[in-house]
């Protein structure tokens, strides 16, 4: 069974990198403020496991708050980055439909809902408002940088104690690496393959 790419808006151009072989597993990992699909899409490549399928749609370019309401590609809008900044409710309630609407694609091709992972870089304060209906038993891996001069390793600690009282506390592992600031580095996305590799083996 195939679904049709074009009647979900996010995977019309989404950077898609396939599995070697068949693909029993999916990945969807969302990129950060300014970016596109296409960074992200690259740094799997370097970690993928064959039997899964990696998905980096591209985020909308809508004008940001944050950054003097200039055009860019984002999630939803941000008015700033500490915890008490207000938030745009209705962009990120459209950015999870947006992404629900890609699970449900791929469930329809015949991946299972548990065999799917959501991941993302950056812009993941709305991974608060899983708070409606979340799985409670869903595994996180928050990984974060503790030189990050943009989010201060202290505001993803805050998030992983608010992650730990939306889901069950031993699911949630907040790692952070010494020296590294707002990106990733290789331990990391090892990390991230050994998190992927434990959730979606191969069946």
């Amino acid at each position: 069974m195939c679904g049709n790419n074009m009647s979900v808006p996010l995977l019309a151009d989404a950077v898609t990198v396939s599995g070697a072989e068949r693909e029993t597993a999916a990945v969807i990992f969302l990129h950060g403020l300014g970016d596109t699909g296409h960074s992200w899409a690259d740094a799997l490549s370097s970690i993928r496991l064959p039997y899964v399928k990696y998905i980096c749609p591209h985020a909308p370019r809508i004008p940001v708050t944050l950054n003097m309401k200039m055009v860019m590609p984002s999630w939803f809008d941000l008015m700033g980055l500490t915890p008490d900044a207000p938030e745009d409710e209705a962009g990120i309630k459209k950015a999870a439909e947006n992404i629900k609407a890609i699970i449900e694609h791929e469930m329809k091709n015949g991946i299972p809902p548990n065999r799917i992972i959501l991941g993302g870089f950056s812009q993941v304060s709305w991974a608060e408002a899983a708070n409606n209906g979340v799985n409670k038993d869903i595994a996180i891996l928050q990984c974060h940088g503790e030189m990050d001069p943009m989010i201060p390793v202290r505001f993803g600690a805050l998030t992983a104690e608010k992650l730990k009282s939306v889901v069950t506390p031993t699911k949630v592992q907040f790692k952070t690496y010494p020296g590294v600031m707002h990106s990733s580095c290789p331990q990391e996305m090892m990390a991230v393959k050994e998190f992927i590799e434990k959730l979606l083996p191969r069946i």
